[in-house]
């Protein structure tokens, strides 16, 4: 890809205090058209009870853009719909790049579905790191900074197709990594716990029951069936951490930096997890069903730790890239 726009141009606007953009940064299926049902592949895996090639419309998509099995995903074989987050990319293609278009109807509104909805999703996944540290009180000094990455990234998701094409989301991801990096120090700086640093760390199935955890560096880590059971992840800074199958039951997550709902419909919760008042509680935590088994990768063919500028998304490839 070429190289993107130069962010510079952008006008920021004056900063401001808290989180300013949860609302246009989650999922909005009803002011979407599918585009998560169309554009990415599934492989039958755990993940996905079928196969499905990119651009194709998965079989339960219905003719108004809903999924017909949206209240049962889970014990359909779709637990990974379930854990996929848009962070809100999908109405802002429906109403920018696609410009009300019905891509049924218009090979060109689909081409630029295909375009436009990859890009977008990266985009404002960044866009909702940048509006979680902003919140922070330890990044005041940063605010400024932030807020104007923010603004610049957010003209990004506006450009059409075409320009989407042209933008070079790993440029992107660079320029804002350090920014989000600094939050993560300042933010563990003003911690009571030990801070470690786990960074990148392989903690597949990891005992970390009650462990104090407050102000890690987990960025990267791979927790895939760790027992962090009751262990307090308060201020630790997760962003691009694998929690497939963690379980934090107990757990106290309510100031956990750059957590995303992803991650937490990716692991293990019951009622006792505390969470921040931005994220949601999965819905199978509190289910009285039994959770189906994580298996664990063998030795073998466990991921090895990312190298840098890179992350192991929530769900693979379908979860993308995180700023390190």
């Amino acid at each position: 890809m070429s190289q993107a726009p130069d962010m510079s141009q952008v006008p920021a606007t004056p900063p401001g205090p808290g989180r300013r953009h949860l609302t246009t940064l989650r999922a909005d299926c009803a002011r979407c058209v599918g585009l998560c049902c169309v554009v990415p592949a599934f492989a039958r895996s755990a993940d996905f009870a079928l196969d499905k090639p990119a651009g194709r419309p998965c079989p339960n998509l219905g003719a108004d853009s809903a999924c017909t099995i949206h209240d049962r995903l889970r014990p359909s074989g779709f637990p990974g719909c379930v854990v996929f987050d848009c962070f809100g990319a999908g109405p802002v293609v429906a109403a920018g790049a696609l410009g009300g278009q019905d891509w049924r109807a218009s090979p060109a509104a689909a081409g630029a579905m295909m375009t436009a909805f990859p890009v977008v999703r990266a985009l404002h996944e960044l866009l909702w790191y940048l509006d979680a540290a902003v919140a922070r009180p330890a990044a005041a000094g940063l605010r400024h900074d932030l807020v104007t990455a923010y603004d610049q990234v957010e003209a990004l998701t506006r450009l059409p197709a075409a320009g989407l094409a042209e933008v070079d989301v790993d440029g992107v991801r660079a320029r804002v990594a350090p920014l989000l990096r600094r939050v993560g120090e300042l933010v563990a700086a003003g911690t009571p716990g030990p801070g470690r640093e786990l960074r990148g760390a392989d903690l597949v199935g990891a005992r970390l029951r009650g462990a104090d955890l407050r102000g890690a560096d987990l960025r990267g880590a791979v927790l895939l069936g760790a027992d962090l059971r009751d262990a307090d992840l308060r201020l630790a800074d997760v962003i691009g951490a694998d929690l497939r199958g963690a379980d934090l039951r107990g757990a106290d997550l309510t100031d956990t930096l750059y957590l995303t709902g992803m991650q937490l419909e990716s692991a293990r919760g019951d009622a006792a997890t505390r969470l921040g008042p931005d994220l949601d509680r999965p819905a199978h935590w509190t289910t009285p069903s039994r959770p189906a088994p994580v298996p664990l990768p063998t030795p073998s063919s466990r991921p090895p730790a990312p190298p840098a500028g890179r992350t192991t998304g929530a769900r693979g490839a379908r979860a993308g890239r995180r700023p390190r």
